[in-house]
């Protein structure tokens, strides 16, 4: 335990503490710090690639699958399994915790950390598209860190260090996702219709495997639920905020105000607004941990630049269109209703003053949609790596996925265990070994981004 403390701490603590007039401070962590200045170099890299190609992700988000391969997944399937394990937990207990402990302004900077985050998100799918492999099991194709480290770390045919521990520390990440995914389930149907958590549990692992142990049923599903459950939470949201129309502009200006300190806000003023934001910010959408490229290289697109920009595209969704969602179903409540209230408990009361008893409802239903979805995409995450560590037998992806069944039933009964700590370092860990990778290999990604706009002018 004291290990795991330790390595979290390093990871995700406050690494460096900048002081700042008033008494408050920003407390910079590990991964802020790798993060965000590489999210920087790769924007200005890639010459602001969300602004000049937002278009052309819009177009390639509708374009036909390629045919030439059936098994493999079109951009548009390789979008929707990453926006599944994008859009969960952290679109809506993140942004609550956000903006509960830095106040409106968190969310201004959870906007701006997708900008920068969309840059690597376009790198990393790059490279992933450019350095994939035929996948002998599943079909189609697969690929992701573990593949471009070896390729640039690996010498005379034997497995680089890196890469292998980059694996790894994916498989930790998602045993310890599965389990706080199966305890937010139960928890948040507990509370919205007393239902037992064994009850709830046993229903979520029994449909979970029906799906995750055949062959190919995680796209289908994926295909149906994400799309459906994304626009259903962004119209409900809309309806929101056209009910509450005439307090937007103040809406904004809080957002804004206490975004840049220009108001004093519970919990540290600009470093709280700040800090929050974007911790959240990159927690919720991905960028640089590693995750989305085992998405972007299975899908089978007649150009590496349309997958990348389709991965950026899947941030923008993420964060600016998701993340707002919550945010401003909490924002247009009335301050005196969820004053003193933290977590899923202020998101919920939220919704009964929009809507009554039936939010309530609703944000349950919705949490264990966006956390199914989570761990069905996880599980489609998983097969890249434990193919690169145990070679292409089918044995090793059933025993992964067995064992992933088995940490989403424990969470479901279980209110706390050291892994779901071991899911926060493996994240951790991924994108340290990742950022390793992408930083030097960037380059390929630009030139990708540079030859595909070339050849959009020619057409």
């Amino acid at each position: 335990m004291a290990i795991i403390t330790a390595l979290y701490n390093l990871l995700w603590g406050d690494l460096i503490t900048i002081p700042l007039p008033g008494g408050s401070s920003i407390g910079i962590s590990l991964l802020v710090l790798i993060l965000i200045p590489a999210g920087v170099f790769f924007t200005f890299r890639t010459k602001f690639v969300l602004f000049r190609f937002f278009p052309e992700m819009l177009r390639l988000s509708v374009e036909k699958k390629n045919p030439d391969k059936k098994d493999a997944l079109s951009g548009l399937q390789a979008l929707i399994v990453s926006t599944a394990t994008r859009v969960g937990m952290g679109n809506m207990v993140g942004v609550v915790a956000a903006v509960s402990a830095g106040g409106a302004g968190a969310v201004f900077w959870m906007w701006i950390t997708a900008i920068i985050g969309s840059s690597t998100a376009y790198v990393e799918a790059v490279l992933a598209q450019i350095h994939k492999q035929e996948d002998p099991i599943y079909g189609g194709y697969r690929g992701g860190p573990a593949y471009y480290l070896q390729n640039f770390l690996g010498r005379n045919g034997k497995k680089s260090i890196i890469a292998i521990l980059f694996a790894l520390s994916g498989l930790l990440c998602w045993c310890g996702v599965s389990q706080v995914i199966g305890n937010s389930v139960s928890s948040a149907f507990e509370n919205a219709f007393q239902i037992p958590p064994i009850w709830s549990t046993v229903f979520l692992v029994a449909l979970a495997a029906v799906i995750v142990l055949r062959k190919n049923a995680t796209v289908k599903v994926l295909d149906i639920m994400v799309p459906v459950m994304a626009v259903f939470y962004f119209l409900v949201t809309i309806y929101v905020i056209i009910v509450n129309a005439p307090l937007l502009p103040e809406v904004f200006t809080r957002i804004f105000q206490e975004a840049f300190g220009l108001r004093q806000m519970v919990a540290g003023g600009f470093g709280a607004a700040l800090m929050n934001g974007v911790k959240r910010g990159l927690f919720s959408n991905e960028a640089g941990s590693g995750s989305a490229p085992c998405a972007a290289a299975a899908a089978n697109v007649s150009h590496p630049a349309k997958a990348g920009l389709l991965q950026a595209f899947g941030v923008f969704i993420d964060t600016i269109v998701i993340c707002s969602c919550t945010a401003m179903i909490m924002l247009l409540a009335p301050q005196d209703k969820i004053a003193g209230l933290q977590g899923m408990e202020l998101l919920q009361e939220a919704m009964r003053h929009h809507f009554g008893d039936i939010g309530v409802v609703f944000i349950a239903v919705t949490l264990w949609l966006f956390s199914f979805s989570t761990f069905v995409g996880v599980l489609y995450y998983a097969r890249s790596n434990v193919a690169f560590l145990f070679g292409d037998g089918t044995k090793p992806q059933l025993i992964f996925k067995l064992l992933a069944l088995v940490m989403l039933f424990i969470g479901g009964l279980a209110a706390y265990t050291f892994v779901w700590d071991l899911g926060d370092i493996g994240i951790g860990l991924m994108t340290v070994f990742n950022m390793i990778a992408i930083i030097p290999m960037s380059g390929q990604a630009v030139r990708v981004l540079e030859e595909y706009n070339e050849i959009r002018k020619l057409q």
